[in-house]
């Protein structure tokens, strides 16, 4: 079957297998370069007849991850100026599911600098397979989409994000979607950005899943001009939008890596700033006082967002995967933990406190755990409570099975082939090579009941009791407050 779907801009034409029917590289904005260049989204140029939605779109202008990550994140690459494009996944044409399905929109991760709604783990067939309407999609990165450029927008990157759930909103009923049942979702940058938008009160969506990516994460102008600068003189350009703008996307990318290799190495407030420094990212959203006014966990404490519906969690040890494939922690020393942890804000004393409670512990684990609480786990527990404490619904999960490969453990980004129900997409470098599938089952279900019903089936958050569903083996259970000693070391 080939059913046709007519959107605002022109007719579709997808794909149905086994019930499900999908629509690939769709165009929700205009292409972002000639005229349209660091520019904010514009809507894509109509056309006419019927336009085949059979294959992945081009993917944004990025960087390849460097060895070891790109055995273990498969980041494919699709040439193509219309880049800003999503992808449909849908069991409502085919009669299996009606019309009026519950919607889910992925915003993938990748430091704000890589991936796209094409990773092959992110393909949204068992969504649509268990009666959910699943988008994916892709946005501007690293410069074109996140650096501070004098004479452009800031955050086109967002606004991309914007415009796509614009787009949803506008075109999804057609393809058997209920607009106003919408759940956002994303992992690593892309709950990042899931907290960021829950903060901005949109109305573009009813819930909110934010994966390995909370509230913490925003750029003071200053700051991301000291990246602009230090990318600019390496490419020997002036830091503005018209000067990058000369250059071709492919030109800027070394630079843009090789800052962002060192940002993360070497979280420098001084060279950096305090904000860049923290986050241990070059280029991320950024405080324009016009989108975003304030940190999204302070907003979103404040009230933002507090009609929306949050599930929102972590691994529990996310940083493993930076620090043991490449080979870092072995070499960690005591000042390094130290220097990393005091430069990306740390608070002064917590690396001696983690000492006490790990006697033995070696530099690089304790450099794990410690980067685990202060980027992951601990705004995690802050966006949950400040969202129940203003109103909002919550729920906590941590994912607990741990890798046997690398040393990663329950490491960042293990967890995306179990929520997609997707381990056979997933490398074994990451997963092994033989990932419980019952753990899949289970987590993929739940994920698809909260998007259908606002209730992933277990206790709500409450900052009193702190539940979290812990994923982790042949079964799941709720516990309270984990880790409470620890947590309360950084309130």
């Amino acid at each position: 079957m080939e059913p046709v779907v007519e959107t605002s801009y022109g007719k579709v034409r997808g794909r149905t297998r086994d019930g499900v029917t999908a629509f690939l590289g769709i165009p929700y904005a205009a292409p972002p370069f000639g005229p349209g260049r660091f520019r904010a989204p514009r809507p894509p140029e109509p056309w006419d007849g019927v336009r085949d939605a059979f294959e992945y779109g081009p993917t944004a202008p990025k960087p390849g991850y460097p060895p070891p990550f790109a055995a273990l994140l498969p980041d494919p690459v699709i040439p193509g100026d219309d880049c800003l494009n999503l992808n449909v996944w849908t069991p409502g044409l085919t009669g299996a599911g009606g019309a009026g399905l519950p919607v889910m929109v992925w915003i993938h991760g990748g430091a704000f600098r890589n991936g796209s709604g094409a990773v092959p783990v992110y393909d949204g067939r068992n969504f649509a397979r268990d009666g959910v309407v699943c988008v994916t999609i892709n946005y501007r990165l690293g410069v074109e989409g996140f650096a501070n450029l004098p004479g452009a927008p800031l955050n086109r990157g967002l606004l991309d994000q914007i415009a796509a759930l614009e787009w949803v909103r506008d075109n999804i009923a057609g393809f058997g979607g209920d607009p106003d049942d919408v759940t956002v979702f994303g992992e690593s940058a892309g709950g990042m950005s899931v907290t960021t938008l829950l903060s901005l009160d949109l109305g573009l969506f009813r819930r909110a899943i934010a994966q390995s990516g909370a509230g913490g994460i925003a750029q003071d102008p200053d700051d991301a001009m000291l990246v602009t600068r230090e990318m600019a003189a390496r490419l020997g350009i002036e830091p503005t939008a018209e000067a990058f703008a000369a250059l071709d996307p492919a030109a800027i990318i070394p630079a843009q890596a090789s800052v962002a290799a060192e940002v993360s190495m070497t979280p420098d407030p001084v060279r950096w700033g305090a904000t860049t420094a923290a986050g241990g990212m070059s280029l991320t959203p950024v405080l324009d006082g016009e989108l975003i006014t304030r940190r999204p966990e302070d907003a979103i404490a404040a009230g933002a967002g507090r009609d929306v519906d949050l599930l929102i969690g972590y691994t529990s040890e996310e940083f493993r995967f930076f620090l043991m494939p490449t080979g870092i922690a072995a070499q960690a020393t005591d000042e390094v933990v130290d220097f990393v942890a005091g430069g990306m804000g740390v608070p002064s004393g917590l690396p001696a406190a983690y000492r006490d409670r790990h006697p033995g512990m070696a530099p690089g684990e304790l450099m794990a755990t410690i980067i685990t609480d202060h980027l992951f786990r601990i705004p995690a527990n802050r966006a949950a409570a400040g969202h129940t404490a203003s109103g909002g619904r919550t729920w906590m999960y941590e994912f607990a099975w741990r890798s046997p490969n690398h040393g990663l453990g329950a490491c960042h980004a293990l967890e995306l082939g179990f929520v997609f129900d997707n381990l056979t997409a997933e490398p074994d470098g990451l997963t092994g090579p033989n990932p419980p599938q019952a753990l899949a089952d289970r987590m993929h279900r739940h994920w698809v009941r909260f998007a259908a019903t606002g209730d992933p089936g277990w206790t709500p958050f409450d900052p009193s009791t702190r539940a979290v569903r812990l994923f982790d083996g042949p079964s799941d259970a709720t516990v309270h407050d984990p880790r409470g000693d620890v947590r309360k070391l950084w309130d």
